[in-house]
């Protein structure tokens, strides 16, 4: 049976994305997302977890996160899982490590109001911009009082 492989999550940058290239001349962008997760416990406390979650992008969608992204930066990812195992040069131990590699992501404009461009690698492609204008939406209209219906598409 073939597998099947899809993460999608929103946060933040936990730093400043890496950009590096291969020795064939690829580019890579490693970066690393929190992800906040509020619940309440069993007597009803309310808690807050953490998740930070390591990404890798290719190409020119590795380097569009690179030119515009910072520490700090809200965005929306979704691709494939990808485990990668290693041996430890210093212990000899085997290592391994779990990341998201990008399909295509949104800046949401969480902490730095960049709005919300959207990007894809189109599966290897190079990344484009989505044509929504999404940051000219005004910040100050309240929930459940927009009126769909006037929405042309």
């Amino acid at each position: 049976m073939r597998g099947f492989s899809k993460a999608i999550i929103t946060g933040n940058l936990t730093r400043d994305p890496e950009l590096r290239s291969t020795p064939n001349g690829a580019s890579v962008c490693s970066f690393s997302v929190a992800v906040n997760r509020t619940y309440r416990d069993a007597s009803g406390e309310q808690k807050e977890d953490v998740s930070f979650i390591d990404c890798s992008a290719w190409g020119k969608l590795g380097e569009m996160i690179s030119q515009y992204a910072k520490k700090g930066t809200g965005v929306l990812v979704s691709g494939r899982l990808d485990q990668r195992s290693w041996e430890d040069k210093t212990t000899g131990s085997k290592r391994s490590r779990v990341e998201i590699v990008v399909e295509d992501f949104n800046f949401t404009g969480a902490r730095d109001n960049s709005g919300g461009s959207s990007y894809s690698n189109n599966y290897g492609g190079a990344g484009t911009a989505d044509s929504s204008a999404a940051s000219d939406i005004p910040d100050d209209i309240p929930d459940g009082e927009i009126d769909l219906s006037d929405v042309p598409f």
